[in-house]
């Protein structure tokens, strides 16, 4: 287990290869999911700015 771990003296760029793939894949997961949150309450503030102009 040692040795796969060690990637043959190449561990360093291996593992971290792995991370910056996981975080980037991770910041493709979330940030769309803020994006629409905050257009969805962008959205809401709007429609009640014209339900008030309304009456």
């Amino acid at each position: 287990m040692n040795e796969f771990l060690h990637m043959g003296g190449y561990a360093s760029y291996v593992w971290s290869s792995y991370a910056i793939a996981l975080v980037v894949l991770l910041a493709n997961l979330v940030a769309p999911l803020r994006a629409r949150r905050k257009l969805l309450t962008r959205l809401a503030q709007r429609e009640k700015r014209a339900q008030r102009m309304k009456r």
